[in-house]
């Protein structure tokens, strides 16, 4: 498509589309590319970095269905709505959050992304001393539910949720993040942690393979934008239904004592809208007293968003105090999942 701008990507006339309208494209039509986007930059940074540090290793990227490393392969799946601002904002009204949308945010991701790459160059995985610093990689894994002790120095910290506990994979993949960003001062912020000794690991295993070269194969790129026949409202809709919590579709009687049931007169007027407004207030004041990550309570809270929408719930109080209510309200929730593994209480 013709009459992108600079630093879009790609993009036609899809991108003065409505959002209802926009959402029946498919992603193959989008024709986003990495070329002349926000993207460009980032990755070149990447390599420059993988190069500093002797590491002959640049692992291609290419535009996805989300941030990924295919199992077995040395390259890198990046967003594709990360291609273009029009996407970036769909996904912000539809999941609540653009994962990696800033800078700083979309480094730490290519970083951890990196880390992959080499394990898996590099069969990294099946040494018997990575094994012995990071754990089995047969562990059993779900990315999106797992235990966390947020103040544990065993793990370090690269993206939210305390993601290096969630598997010895992340693990390693956040180590090496942390190790290759430029003026992370390691050996300092993590002077004293048990998360020192996975760091040395990494450094010691990162010289051993440094300057040498993998094996030449050129890598299966899984799940590629540009080949994806889904449109945009699908992949939402698997989207939520992956990240969809269950328990929560019990609480439409709470949303509607909150709110109100009945039309809004205008968009901003929608229950939707105003939780979508004050999304970062809300998660962070409730994840700062509850303790809970981040992106849990992010999860939660677009559940509600999304039953809110689909009930057609609307703003009929002050939005200041209908604010407070729904926050403590999920507070309310997340402290009960914390408590009991379970949302609402069991009768």
């Amino acid at each position: 498509m013709r009459g992108h701008r600079k630093g879009d990507g790609g993009g036609g006339t899809w991108a003065h589309l409505s959002d209802d309208d926009l959402l029946e494209v498919r992603i193959r039509d989008l024709e986003v590319r990495i070329r002349g986007s926000a993207l460009e930059p980032h990755i070149g940074r990447l390599h420059r970095e993988l190069e500093s540090r002797g590491l002959a290793l640049r692992p291609p990227c290419y535009l996805a269905a989300e941030w990924l490393c295919p199992d077995g392969e040395a390259a890198i799946g990046i967003p594709f709505y990360l291609a273009h601002p029009r996407l970036m904002a769909l996904e912000f009204r539809m999941m609540f959050e653009v994962e990696g949308g800033t800078r700083a945010w979309c480094m730490k991701l290519l970083r951890h992304e990196a880390g992959h790459a080499v394990d898996h160059a590099y069969g990294l995985h099946r040494r018997p001393d990575w094994r012995r610093v990071f754990g089995s990689p047969g562990t059993p894994y779900n990315p999106y539910f797992y235990k966390v002790d947020p103040v544990s120095k065993n793990f370090v910290r690269n993206v939210p949720d305390d993601y290096a506990q969630s598997h010895p994979y992340e693990d390693f993949a956040e180590t090496f993040a942390v190790w290759l960003q430029p003026n992370s001062l390691w050996r300092t912020r993590y002077a004293g942690w048990p998360a020192m000794r996975k760091l040395r690991f990494v450094d010691r295993l990162m010289h051993e393979i440094a300057c040498r070269r993998p094996p030449r194969r050129k890598p299966r790129l899984q799940g590629q934008a540009r080949l994806l026949q889904s449109t945009l409202r699908s992949y939402y809709e698997r989207k939520s239904r992956r990240q969809r919590l269950e328990d929560l579709s019990l609480c439409v009687r709470e949303l509607k004592a909150i709110f109100g049931a009945s039309r809004a007169k205008t968009p901003g007027d929608a229950a939707a809208a105003l939780i979508r407004r004050n999304k970062k207030l809300i998660v962070e004041a409730v994840a700062a007293w509850s303790g809970d990550r981040p992106g849990h309570v992010t999860r939660v809270v677009a559940s509600l968003a999304r039953i809110a929408n689909e009930h057609r719930l609307v703003v009929r109080a002050d939005p200041a105090s209908t604010l407070v209510r729904f926050s403590t309200y999920v507070a309310t929730l997340i402290v009960n999942r914390l408590r009991t593994h379970a949302y609402r209480p069991r009768k």
